[in-house]
């Protein structure tokens, strides 16, 4: 999993560090907090441990930036002591807060405790929630929106979608995709009423071009929607 650390103490991100590589962690980690928001779209982080006292951004900051659009956890580490630092943190979105000097132990031990509770809401929120690539599929809703845009999707396009965005970096056979939407045994001629639908949510997302964004064709076998850009 992928920790970013943010301290302007080199010394002690550099500890943090080594900890965390020991638990085998990738940790991502900057002396400072400008750069970080420029990097944020482009790697995956599975929980932020930030200092609080760095200059220019401090880490409340960060923090505030960070929420905008992330919801991964959250831990400051900071020589603040007082209850009011801690409740400006917490209310600004962290989860958890450590002062300094800390137990480097004691640290992995909350970040582990923070993933599990993250990882659990997670795996209930997915269920019913899809979110990568500017695509926002809500089950529940049967809500669809790509670039902040709401799709006007039938039931089956929204389904046929869902079950691609749902094997996302994976190839997904017509056949297979037949009987998961259509609820029905699959024959040769039913490959046809699928490639219509497909076309109708690539005319939808404005996916028409000679090389498809989202929905490529695996001609032979299926189709598939790839994971990154």
């Amino acid at each position: 999993m992928n920790i970013l650390v943010v301290d302007d103490e080199r010394e002690i991100a550099d500890l943090i560090e080594i900890y965390l590589q020991n638990e085998n962690f990738q940790v991502f980690k900057y002396y400072e907090s400008e750069s970080i928001l420029d990097d944020l779209d482009d790697i995956k982080i599975d929980l932020a441990i930030l200092d609080v006292m760095m200059p220019n951004i401090d880490g409340f900051q960060l923090c505030r930036k960070i929420r905008e659009k992330y919801e991964f956890p959250i831990i400051f580490v900071t020589a603040k002591i007082e209850d009011i630092d801690k409740i400006s943190g917490l209310t600004l979105g962290a989860d958890d807060y450590i002062t300094k000097p800390f137990q480097p132990l004691e640290l992995i031990a909350r970040i582990k405790a923070q993933l599990r509770r993250y990882k659990k809401y997670n795996q209930k929120r997915e269920e019913e929630v899809i979110e990568f690539r500017n695509i926002i599929m809500n089950k529940s809703t049967h809500e669809c929106f790509l670039n902040d845009k709401k799709l006007n999707l039938t039931p089956i396009e929204f389904s046929c979608l869902w079950y691609l965005c749902l094997n996302r970096g994976h190839v997904v056979r017509t056949e297979d995709l037949f009987r998961e939407v259509w609820k029905e045994k699959y024959f040769e001629k039913d490959n046809n009423t699928v490639m219509v639908h497909i076309r109708h949510l690539r005319e939808k997302m404005a996916d028409t071009g000679k090389i498809p964004k989202y929905i490529k064709t695996i001609w032979g076998v299926g189709y598939k929607i790839e994971n990154g850009i």
